[in-house]
Formats: C-alpha cells, structure tokens, sequence
C-alpha cells in the first residue's frame, strides 16, 4: 500500500513541477488599462461636433448677405470666422487621430501579449492531456482509492486526487480565459482601426473646405481690391483700431507688468519673417495709398509673403493678446502682441493662424503666428508694428543694418535713399 501511494504522490509532483514550469494558470489575466481612452476620444468628437454646429451658423449668415453687394467685407469676415472654425476643426480631427494611433498601438501590444499567452496556456493543456492518456490517471484515482486500507487513508487520497483535478480544472478555465480575451483584444484594435480611417476621411474633407473657403476669400479680395470706396473705409478703420488698442495694451502691460519684468530683453530686433522676405508694400507713417493713391496714415509696416508663412517673435517678452480682434480692432484679424520688458511691444496682424496663447513667455525667434489676410487686409502679408510707451514708432529705425526694400512704379528701391 505504502508503494502504492508513493506512486501516486510522485505523480502529483510531476504535476506541480510542470505548473512551476508554465505559471501561467495563476497569472493575473487583466492587462492595465489604456494610458488612452475611449472616453477621451469621445470628448473631442463631442468638441467636433460643437465646431459642426458653429459653422453651420456661419453659413446660414452667409446665406443672408448672398445678395447685398455692399457687404462685401461683411462677408469676408464670416468667411474668414468659417475658416477659422474649420482649422479648430481639422486640429481637432488631427487630435484624435494621434490619440487612435497611441491606442491602436496599445491595442496591438495587448493582443500579442494575449496571443502568446494563450499559445503557452494551450502548450500547458495539451501535455497534462498527453500525460493523463499516458498514465491512464482516471483509472488511477479510482484504483488509489479501492485500494485504501482505512477510511483515513481513503480521505488522505482523495484529498491527492482532488488537488490534481482542481489544477486540471483551472488550467482548461485560464485557457477559455485567454481566448475570450484574445477575442476581446482582436475586436478592440479592429474598432480602433475603424474609427481611426473614419477620421481620416474627415480630416481630408475638412481640408478640401478649407481651400475651398480660402479660394472664396481670394476672389473677395479681388473684388474688394476693385473698389475705392472700401480700400478708403478699410484705411480708416486700420488707424481707428490702432488709437483703440492703445488702452487696452496698456492695461495689458499693467496686469502682466511682474511676468514681463522677469524676461529678459535682447540688445536689438529680429526681423519677424526669416527668409527673403524683406520686400514691403507699405512703410510706417504718412503714405499714398498703394491703390487708390490717396493721402492716409500707417501705424506700422506691410511685408508680402505667402499665406502660413512662420512669422517670430522679434523680442523675447510675455503675449499679453492672442485672438481675432473684435468690434473695431477687428481691422487687424487674427492678430498677437508681445510686450517686452525693454518698455516696448510689438504687433503681428493679419495671421492665417495664431501659434501662441495670452500670458505666454516666448523667446526671441519663437513662432508665433503664420502669415494670412484676415481683417482689414486685402492679401497675404504681415503688419508689424513697434510700440515705444504709448507712441507707435517706425520698426524700420530699429533695422538699419538690414537691406530693406520697397517698390515704386514697378522698381525695387532700397527704403534707405
């Protein structure tokens, strides 16, 4: 008898040392969440969707001045609201396009981590199934205990045999875990997939819109361009909006006065558009109107270059404005300031698009915008303007050391004599 359950306890420790071997049975089968979630991605679709709306707006506006040929600037401002809703629009999209490619790369871990799994629990099951085929083990168990020689030993074995058939149990349990899991995993990763080609296909379609507005405003301008009466008002407006920024710069320096003190100053400017860009249409001060040739004033200087070009910081300093203009100053469309511990500040106008926010420290050279026609503009180019205190100055006196030019009747003609 003695040999007997030898036998049968050499056969338990078989088992358990190919547990030890293959520990997968008591592995944890629940992986960490995604560092991305469904939910996260789920709130920037619910911000499309707001975005969808709000342009929606716009366009019934659109619609309601179709036929009112005066209201040409009217419309270029819906439009150019419409294309900037369309960019929220398309970063937005962008947004959740990176998210998907984070989570379908964490999706894709976690199904080869479950696939490898389940190929190891499968190894697992099949030698404890070669091993009980081999050993004949049911027949065994039912041997061991007819050949118990008192009820003790008889409870002694049955306790042995009811280890073993627990651990058979839990093996086959983790391997239909491992499955449903891989299944789970496989499904998730194919969602993901899915759901990202979705917002592929949106991002291209919002940027079809986007030229397509873009084209819309171009025409305008062209239009616009053909009418002295506006170019007249839009000159006007120019230096209207730039007598009421006065005030709010100046309590802008004042509510950010601690912030800009902490930022250095450098010794001279840099030219806000790298490049070859040094060619300008218009110069600070008294002028001729480029088009209607008519007397006027300018509060800073126009220089051409194509629409998103990068236009930097001139000074290092903190942004105490960065948005679209409204009511007067809506003149200057998008546009930033930068006040500079030096007791200037400088203006970008016209941007395609904003690259910085209000309260940022920016160093010299730092993009903060991209060149556009927004506002009172009639074609890509960026309005720069230098503020001593609370005069404007000519930014030009401040790069002397630059080769700068201007045209006249066609020419190319340095703007130093």
């Amino acid at each position: 008898m003695d040999k007997k359950r030898k036998l049968f306890r050499r056969a338990l420790s078989l088992v358990l040392v190919l547990a030890l071997f293959l520990p997968l049975a008591g592995r944890e089968m629940v992986m960490e969440s995604s560092a991305v979630t469904k939910a996260e991605i789920d709130a920037l679709k619910g911000d499309a969707s707001a975005l969808a709306s709000q342009r929606k707006d716009i366009q019934a506006q659109l619609k309601s001045i179709q036929s009112d040929k005066n209201a040409a600037m009217r419309k270029k401002e819906l439009l150019e609201s419409q294309i900037d809703v369309i960019q929220q629009e398309i970063a937005n999209i962008n947004t959740q396009i990176a998210m998907y490619d984070q989570l379908i790369a964490e999706k894709t871990a976690e199904l080869e981590q479950a696939e490898a799994d389940e190929r190891a629990q499968f190894d697992l099951f099949c030698r404890r199934m070669r091993y009980m085929e081999e050993q004949g083990e049911e027949t065994s168990y039912w041997a061991i205990l007819f050949s118990s020689s008192s009820f003790a030993e008889l409870l002694d074995n049955y306790m042995m045999i009811e280890e073993i058939i627990q651990y058979d149990n839990r093996v086959m349990d983790d391997l239909v875990a491992l499955q449903e899991r891989v299944t789970a995993d496989r499904t998730a990763l194919e969602e993901a997939q899915a759901e990202q080609e979705e917002a592929k296909a949106r991002q291209l379609a919002a940027q079809d819109e986007l030229e397509a507005q873009e084209a819309e405003v171009d025409k305008l301008i062209v239009e616009i361009n053909a009418r002295e009466d506006l170019l007249e008002a839009m000159e006007e407006e120019l230096n209207k909006a730039a007598k009421d920024l006065d005030a709010q710069i100046k309590a802008k320096e004042k509510e950010y006065a601690a912030q800009i003190a902490s930022v250095p100053s450098e010794s001279g400017y840099l030219w806000p558009l790298s490049g070859s860009y040094n060619v300008l249409s218009s110069l600070f001060g008294p002028r001729l109107h480029p088009t209607t040739h008519k007397p006027g004033n300018h509060s800073g200087v126009d220089i051409p270059a194509p629409s998103g070009t990068r236009i930097s910081a001139a000074m290092s300093g903190v942004v105490i404005h960065a948005a679209k203009g409204t009511g007067s100053s809506w003149s200057y469309g998008n546009y930033v300031i930068v006040a500079h511990s030096n007791g200037t500040s400088t203006l970008y106008a016209h941007m395609s698009r904003i690259g910085c926010s209000k309260g940022q420290t920016v160093k010299q050279g730092d993009v903060i915008g991209y060149v556009g026609t927004t506002g009172r503009s009639t074609g890509n180019h960026l309005h720069f303007e230098i503020r001593k205190g609370s005069t404007r100055v000519d930014p030009l006196n401040y790069f002397k050391d630059k080769a700068l030019y201007v045209r006249d009747s066609g020419r190319l003609v340095s703007v130093w004599g």
